[in-house]
């Protein structure tokens, strides 16, 4: 058998906006890169014809990729390497990809939700490294979740478990397709820039503006359509109190049902990852300092809460992982 840093397998991370390809070693290293814009090889066909051009490119000289793994943005089927249906790329319901790729190119193919495969990058690779039971939350336009036990993915009965944005935090809140009071009706990159819009605009009963004083008017230029999740956080890192108190009530939001999570399944740590967790102690603290006030001190002196550290990456090498993963049984 080949030593592990030589053993080799293509993550794509199949976004709405771009697919990122990579070859990537079993040390978890990124060893070459592609990308293509989504709506280029928006077809069945197109896509496994990039995919084909992958192959050639990564597998110059000695590389040899062992196999291919794809994280996609929607509901699949892992067991059976099938795509049920992707959000915001239309001509892609009910594609059995993993068959697809391996009558194609003849190489084992795995297909799993993109939010699982960040998270087992993670696990792998990453800030969850040291852990064997983990959750993982990523905040970005909505708050995607994954489940580790025993250091493998955990997919459910129907391969859709982890949907922690779905999770209600509201016995009366919003209605959605996916339920009532979720957490993601809450907490993500909009409902932060609207809160602060909505304070920013307040008026008074006689119509009068009395909206909040407030350092991210000025981070902003006065124009509210300029502001978003890093300009608050900006903000509220430089003391301001509004930004502070946003981030505060999101934090709280997402200990509510960080709390749930650890009583049903007393994970080792939750990690945090998207473009939101990059706010950093802003965020942190407070979601820190609320879970403990939501949990039996025997739980919160136990669970710990961390930001993802792979970035951008986390899908990419988490698809290549699924690969490693199997090969191991």
């Amino acid at each position: 058998m080949k030593p592990h840093y030589q053993r080799m397998a293509i993550g794509i991370d199949f976004g709405g906006t771009a697919v990122k390809a990579g070859l990537v070693n079993e040390a978890g290293a990124v060893l070459d890169r592609v990308q293509a814009v989504t709506t280029d090889i928006q077809t069945h066909g197109a896509w496994l014809d990039f995919v084909g051009q992958c192959l050639r490119r990564f597998g110059a000289g000695r590389r040899r990729p062992m196999g291919i793994g794809v994280g996609v943005p929607g509901f699949t089927d892992f067991e059976k390497g099938f795509i049920y249906n992707l959000t915001n790329v239309p001509g892609w319901t009910r594609v059995p990809l993993a068959g697809m790729i391996r009558k194609r190119f003849g190489l084992s193919a795995f297909v799993d939700n993109d939010v699982n495969a960040m998270a087992l990058g993670e696990c792998a690779y990453g800030a969850g490294r040291r852990y064997r039971q983990a959750v993982f939350a990523t905040l970005g336009t909505g708050v995607g979740g994954a489940v580790v036990i025993d250091g493998r993915l955990y997919r459910g009965a129907y391969s859709m478990a982890g949907e922690i944005g779905h999770m209600s935090i509201n016995l009366h809140g919003r209605r959605t397709p996916e339920g009532r009071g979720g957490l993601e009706t809450y907490v993500g990159n909009m409902r932060l820039v609207a809160a602060a819009k909505r304070a920013l605009h307040a008026t008074t009963a006689s119509g009068h503006l009395a909206g909040r004083r407030s350092l991210l008017r000025d981070l902003a230029k006065n124009d509210l359509q300029r502001l978003t999740p890093k300009t608050i956080a900006l903000a509220a890192r430089r003391g301001d109190p509004l930004a502070r108190e946003i981030f505060d009530t999101m934090a709280d939001c997402l200990a509510t049902a960080f709390a749930s999570v650890t009583y049903l399944l007393q994970p080792e740590v939750i990690i945090v990852g998207g473009g939101v967790a990059q706010s950093g102690r802003v965020l942190f603290d407070p979601l820190r300092r609320h879970l403990r006030e939501r949990l039996h001190p025997f739980f919160a002196e136990r669970i710990r809460v961390i930001p993802a550290v792979l970035g951008a990456d986390a899908g990419l090498i988490g698809c290549a992982a699924l690969v490693f993963q199997a090969s191991k049984g």
